[in-house]
């Protein structure tokens, strides 16, 4: 009986040793596979936003202050460590699961966020006029979360096409697309309406159907924005307020403003002052102050970051043989760099002004989380054994499956 003891001993450290090999197994299997060039660039993109959150707390805390609720000037800037922090973790543990896992994880959180863009007209809270939000706790925008299984949703029902050329996929994406483009206006959000159409667009583009399905693709798109125009009231002033130059307090006015204040080389940290007239600087507007504080060459490399992690993403589907695959991640770098560009040419004002946040950089909630599991998807889906060649995938193979 005495030996018994090391006898268990040394099994538990058997298993312990099993254990911790499995462990550094898996990890350097998710190390090889990842894109670790992208993750790379995500992970400066997040550090970039967390200096520029920094810089644009002051202007927000001070503009939200009261004389019965005072904001510390780093109020924002804490609160976004903490969800940085989650987004980090959402970010890896979703790069780790396999590409079977990722679909599914997609195609079920597609579901149930569009579930719950059906209960936001009635249980969602409203905020500067438009009904996004529930709360479950924590204030959590179903579109948001959408963003991470969208692409997945579409590239999973167009490759159905492989199987059977006979499936109606055009007819079903269209039907998914309206539906989403409904519940979005109802809120309303005309913002992410144009980006998930885009995304859409994109995809059905990419999939090789009918050029005369994508002509009527392009109708029932241009019509929609006309209705928007002429029933969704806030969309239409943004709009003429584009086309007609506005006035010099318009919110896009001021931001190209603080954005060139800076010149070349900025103004320093915390030394902006335009900003201080911002009103959504820690958010929509970070772009401006990045300009303002950190100067226009500083902008410019946050461009070449976005730019740099779509084209790496695209590229990386050249050498895939699985049509889901190539639209899967084509779909979610496309969302991504779309929102990037979209929220940059505001500031620049290129572009009506849409209330959209910039991806990584800016302050958020649920939404910086979402888009970190975004990326992650993304990752997850793209990885990729160095040790196995591939045949390259061509879209003259889609063509003739129309």
């Amino acid at each position: 009986m005495a030996s018994s003891a090391p006898v268990a001993s040394i099994a538990t450290g058997n298993a312990l040793v099993r254990y911790n090999r499995g462990r550094r197994s898996t990890f350097a299997i998710w190390w090889q596979e990842i894109d670790r060039v992208t993750l790379g660039l995500v992970l400066i993109l997040m550090a970039i936003g967390t200096v520029s959150v920094a810089a644009a707390s002051p202007a927000s805390s001070r503009r939200l202050s009261t004389s019965a609720k005072h904001l510390s000037d780093l109020h924002f800037f804490f609160i976004h460590l903490r969800w940085q922090a989650l987004g980090l973790i959402a970010l890896f543990a979703s790069s780790t699961l396999g590409k079977d896992t990722a679909r599914r994880l997609g195609i079920l959180v597609s579901g149930v966020m569009i579930f719950a863009l059906m209960l936001v007209p009635f249980i969602g809270g409203e905020v500067n006029g438009a009904r996004r939000w529930i709360n479950l706790g924590i204030s959590i925008q179903p579109s948001e979360f959408l963003k991470c299984g969208f692409p997945i949703l579409l590239a999973w029902i167009l490759s159905w096409r492989v199987r059977d050329g006979k499936i109606p996929v055009m007819q079903v994406t269209i039907g998914l697309m309206g539906l989403i483009a409904v519940l979005l206006m109802a809120q309303p959000d005309f913002g992410s309406t144009m980006l998930f159409s885009a995304t859409w667009f994109v995809l059905i583009l990419l999939s090789g159907l009918d050029v005369k399905r994508i002509a009527g693709a392009i109708g029932l798109g241009l019509v929609g924005i006309t209705l928007a125009y002429f029933f969704y009231e806030n969309g239409r002033n943004r709009i003429d307020a584009f086309l007609g130059g506005g006035s010099a307090y318009d919110q896009v006015a001021l931001a190209e403003r603080t954005l060139l204040n800076g010149g070349w080389l900025g103004t320093g940290f915390w030394m902006g002052t335009r900003k201080l007239s911002l009103p959504e600087a820690h958010t929509d507007y970070i772009f401006s102050v990045i300009g303002e504080e950190f100067g226009l060459w500083v902008c410019g490399v946050v461009i070449l970051l976005y730019s740099a992690i779509m084209v790496r993403s695209i590229m990386r589907q050249i050498r895939e043989d699985d049509l889901f695959t190539v639209l899967a991640g084509v779909g979610l770098a496309a969302q991504f760099g779309g929102q990037a560009f979209i929220n940059i040419l505001v500031n620049l004002q290129l572009f009506p002004s849409k209330g959209m946040t910039l991806p990584l950089v800016s302050y958020g909630g649920s939404s910086t989380v979402a888009m970190c599991t975004c990326l992650g998807l993304l990752l997850a889906i793209t990885r990729r054994n160095p040790f196995i060649e591939r045949e390259r995938f061509s879209l003259s193979d889609v063509g003739e499956i129309a």
